[in-house]
């Protein structure tokens, strides 16, 4: 195992009897690509593995810690857990795109800071745990790197919504949105967006998505409305 894995184990704090296990789940398709591995050999398997263990862990956690929420707001709290956004910010918190293989474009455009692909990392570093572990050590890893800051996760996720509740309750004008540029080729584009309150802007976001760079702009919204209280 390289030096670079060794250091990525003492993070996560978790040391792989099978490293090969861990080398492949930082193994991005344009890596496999560019030298020629078998595609099963990137960490799109463990990806498809540890979302199905990331999915049953938060699903237990939820339904312990909120006894009489019913099955559309567990469905959603859930989702807010563990859609692209939160598993990347998971992700960012150990820095996780410093040790990925990529392919040489990858790396060129901002594949490292990618949130798609360091999401999809974390959920292969989740299968990695799994396989090399077993339940326990998985469940034990997503509830100290994953299950976290959850208010946080559930803000960003909500926030469109949260940031209209919000300016209709204190009757401070209409919420909008304008695409103020749109970066990248078209096949990996991303898209600028600024929110305002009335005539302020208050916000701004960027996203793979018009609707994700929405969602950023009024989480900073969001914050920024705190920040004047």
């Amino acid at each position: 195992m390289d030096k670079k894995m060794k250091e990525l184990e003492e993070k996560i704090g978790y040391t792989f009897r099978d490293p090969a296990l861990l080398q492949t789940a930082m193994m991005h398709s344009s890596y496999t690509n560019e030298n020629h591995i078998p595609k099963h050999r990137c960490n799109e398997r463990l990806e498809f593995l540890g979302d199905a263990v990331l999915e049953l862990v938060s699903s237990e956690f939820l339904f312990r810690k909120s006894p009489k929420m019913p099955e559309g707001r567990l469905t959603r709290l859930r989702a807010s857990m563990v859609c692209e956004s939160s598993l990347a910010m998971c992700a960012a918190d150990i820095g996780l795109g410093e040790y990925l293989y990529l392919g040489k474009g990858e790396e060129a455009t901002g594949g490292r800071q990618r949130d798609s692909v360091t999401s999809d990392a974390m959920e292969a570093l989740i299968g990695a745990v799994y396989l090399d572990g077993g339940f326990t050590n998985a469940k034990e890893f997503i509830h100290r790197f994953v299950l976290t800051d959850l208010e946080d996760k559930q803000l960003f996720y909500d926030s469109k919504t949260i940031l209209q509740e919000i300016v209709q309750a204190g009757g401070n004008g209409r919420v909008s949105y304008r695409l103020t540029g749109e970066e990248g080729p078209d096949h990996d584009k991303s898209f600028c967006v600024e929110v305002k309150i009335g005539d302020a802007v208050f916000g701004s976001g960027k996203g793979r998505t018009k609707k994700a760079a929405e969602q950023q702009a009024a989480y900073q919204a969001i914050l920024e409305l705190r920040r004047q209280k």
